[in-house]
């Protein structure tokens, strides 16, 4: 991922060179390739949970400082255990400000143990001051295409925007064979560029039908933090991060136009790495 996500700053280098003489502008450009993604190992899940909630709510003071809410969007799998735990251990954390959306979401009801919001709204948002008109949820009782649909107005009405929402943090797991979201490999959605939410009926992970956001809603973030952990991941993270024959797989395509990429990992995760990554010490922020 750091090479193809260099390779493709380089060519935007090449054409500001191209249409600007401003020196200006080819720095602004070039300081952006030498910063690249983020890549943080930790020894722990427990580390790393930490310091994950500590940068949402660093993100969500900078966000509430500038403006009305902080807006985040919210994965299935091991972040809600991992956030249930550690957000309501911040100190003064105060969500009511938040707007909480779902990077995707499986079309089951919110009862069924493979629903996200059910498993957040069970384990973490009754232990936070989110009031509930600010959690935008799906409606699962709609048709998988019409919830889609239905999703992407809740989104640009809580947005006052017809164009793409800009969250402030997305937080995004990744599947052992490189998908991330319900955006899976070599699937059609990948090429998706008009629609925030897109519906998807042919899962290859169960449940089969699926809401998710696209691409260019995921690109358009403030900041996109990816949390992954476990020994299952290491050859996947390595061809992402190291680069590796074959078409990009989704994660891998997740590049934020204008914003932060993080990648929290744990040792057994990054054990194939060998490029260079950062390893901070115990209490540090990012």
């Amino acid at each position: 991922m750091l090479v193809r996500w260099h390779e493709q700053h380089v060519k935007e280098i090449s054409l500001v060179r191209k249409h600007s003489t401003l020196d200006a502008c080819i720095e602004f450009c070039c300081a952006g390739v030498m910063s690249g993604p983020r890549v943080v190992v930790f020894p722990s899940v427990a580390e790393l949970g930490s310091t994950l909630a500590q940068l949402v709510s660093s993100r969500a003071e900078k966000a509430l400082s500038m403006g009305e809410s902080f807006s985040l969007g919210l994965s299935g799998g091991s972040l809600v255990s991992i956030l249930s735990k550690e957000l309501p251990a911040v100190p003064g954390l105060d969500c009511s400000r938040w707007l909480i959306g779902f990077c995707d979401e499986r079309l089951v009801p919110f009862s069924d143990p493979e629903s996200t919001y059910g498993l957040y709204k069970n384990q973490l948002f009754e232990k936070i001051n989110i009031p509930e008109d600010r959690i935008l949820a799906i409606d699962p009782s709609l048709p998988v295409q019409e919830c889609a649909d239905d999703y992407a107005g809740k989104l640009s009405k809580a947005f006052n925007t017809e164009h793409i929402p800009v969250f402030d943090m997305l937080l995004l797991g990744m599947g052992p064979d490189g998908h991330t979201c319900s955006l899976f490999p070599d699937h059609p959605l990948l090429q998706e560029s008009r629609r925030t939410v897109a519906p998807i009926s042919d899962s290859p992970k169960p449940p089969p039908q699926r809401v998710t956001m696209t691409l260019p809603t995921v690109n358009a973030a403030r900041c996109v933090v990816f949390v992954s952990t476990g020994g299952s991941k290491a050859p996947v993270l390595k061809q992402l991060l190291e680069g590796g024959e074959g078409p990009a797989l989704p994660a891998s395509l997740v590049t934020p136009r204008r914003g932060e990429l993080f990648w929290l990992v744990d040792e057994p995760a990054a054990a194939s790495l060998s490029s260079r990554v950062e390893r901070p010490g115990p209490g540090a922020k990012l």
